[in-house]
């Protein structure tokens, strides 16, 4: 066991810090890639089947978008700063403390969720209104959130084992544990909506059953010890290191999971008092969104384990270049996503109502001006995830906190007091636009912290 455990990190090794960058990244990127498709494709299927109960129905499915973002937020900072970590651990070959990083950020994600299922179940009715919920999708929504909630600390410890996988190298099985549970949901959900007759409870429940097998897979290497690193309970060491390490770089991925969940109930109670059309073709446009920020979030988390390993590792030009083909392919890519779904976005909208057309016409404008935004969208995201792989925790934060928090609430209600529903579907889009502004300053910064530690190195291996 110990010679194929040497054997598995020689051969890391060799992949990180010796193979070109235009390999290895698509390598570690396309499984990851795969899994969000495949996630977004499960999530959009929960509303596609429910569309066929009416507007109500699929508002209720839309304001629960924000439940799943509370769970997210949850493991996000965990999950997103133990990948960091661990990757630069493991770049400086620490593989037993990369060991108890793992073990800490799984058992402090299960208490996590198990704080969201007690307090979400005892307050549901509340927390769906908080959510957005309007008086006629009510019911909905807290049909839809009941199931989801019982799920939540698989969901949170699900999203530590996703990271952590990709940290050490291991994209596919990343890929196959959450993939597996999103083609599993699309086959569920019209059984237990239609065949079952279960409505959006049938949904729910055929989503909180995908989630729990996602589980299964993913914590499988772990506990067969097929996996480079280990869970166990006597691993766990919330020591003041550890959770500085995790917490300083996670913070900026919780700060943007949390102004997601801000975000999202302001942009659902400011769309709901509009119409139920216009919230629900708002909820709509958000997870068709999610198949391009797909590619966009599935690259990042390829490209950042390299460039935390080749950076633990002092591989600086290594790093450089990490940066230089993810912003490359992520524009191209972006440029080419974005024709594509804003050409067709009426279609796509289509798919979801036949007969609502301030839906469709909110839906797709929605769409569209997002799309025009989406290479300064995909070109933040690389240089996020390289500020966190690189443990850049003030970068990382101001670049995380800007899409739907700093650049969005500044003109989310001047928009929507002006504009109303057409305001509301172009906040989004708005707020990308800005975020330039952030983004330039900060590569520059992150740039200099490169060039400064490599200059050091230099002048340690001189002396």
């Amino acid at each position: 066991m110990a010679e194929n455990t040497s054997q598995q990190r020689s051969s890391r090794e060799l992949i990180m810090l010796n193979e070109p960058i235009s390999r290895v990244i698509p390598k570690m990127a396309i499984p990851t890639i795969v899994a969000f498709l495949i996630t977004s494709v499960y999530n959009l299927a929960d509303t596609y089947f429910v569309s066929s109960l009416g507007t109500n129905a699929t508002a209720a499915v839309s304001v629960n978008g924000s439940l799943d973002q509370i769970i997210m937020m949850a493991g996000s900072m965990l999950a997103t700063g133990a990948n960091s970590y661990i990757a630069r651990l493991l770049g400086s070959r620490e593989k037993e403390k990369a060991n108890r990083v793992l073990s800490t950020a799984f058992f402090l994600a299960a208490a996590f969720g198990l704080i969201i299922l007690g307090l979400g179940t005892v307050f549901i009715d509340s927390m769906v209104r908080l959510l957005g919920a309007t008086d006629s999708c009510e019911t909905y929504s807290v049909q839809y959130a009941t199931y989801v909630l019982l799920v939540a600390p698989f969901m949170a410890t699900s999203f530590v084992m996703n990271q952590c996988l990709r940290a050490e190298g291991s994209a596919m099985l990343s890929m196959i544990g959450m993939g597996f549970g999103g083609v599993l949901n699309c086959f569920l959900d019209p059984l237990f909506i239609f065949g079952f007759g279960l409505g959006v409870t049938g949904a729910s429940m055929a989503t909180a059953i995908s989630k729990l097998v996602s589980f299964g897979i993913l914590i499988f290497p772990y506990l067969t010890k097929r996996s480079l690193l280990r869970i166990s309970f006597s691993r766990f060491r919330p020591t003041k290191e550890i959770l500085y390490q995790i917490i300083s770089v996670g913070s900026a991925s919780m700060f943007r999971s949390a102004l997601g969940v801000v975000s999202g109930i302001a942009l659902n109670n400011i769309a709901g008092s509009i119409s139920d059309s216009v919230l629900a073709g708002i909820g709509v446009s958000t997870k068709i969104m999610m198949f391009p920020f797909s590619f966009i979030l599935g690259f990042g988390a390829g490209f950042q384990p390299v460039a935390g390993f080749n950076w633990g590792a002092k591989r600086y030009d290594r790093v450089r270049e990490c940066y230089r083909f993810s912003a490359k392919t992520a524009l191209t890519g972006s440029v080419i996503a974005g024709l594509a779904l804003g050409i067709f976005a009426p279609q796509v909208i289509q798919l979801f109502t036949e007969s609502d057309p301030d839906m469709m016409y909110i839906g797709s404008l929605c769409i569209r001006l997002q799309c025009v935004a989406l290479p300064i969208h995909a070109w933040g995201a690389v240089v996020n995830m390289f500020c966190a792989g690189l443990g850049y925790v003030h970068g990382a934060m101001l670049i995380a906190t800007s899409r739907q928090g700093s650049c969005f609430f500044p003109v989310l209600f001047p928009l929507a007091h002006f504009f109303g529903g057409t305001g509301v579907a172009a906040t989004q889009a708005v707020a990308d636009a800005l975020c330039i502004v952030i983004i330039i300053p900060i590569l520059r910064k992150v740039m200099r912290m490169v060039n400064e530690a490599e200059a050091e190195y230099r002048m340690q291996q001189k002396g």
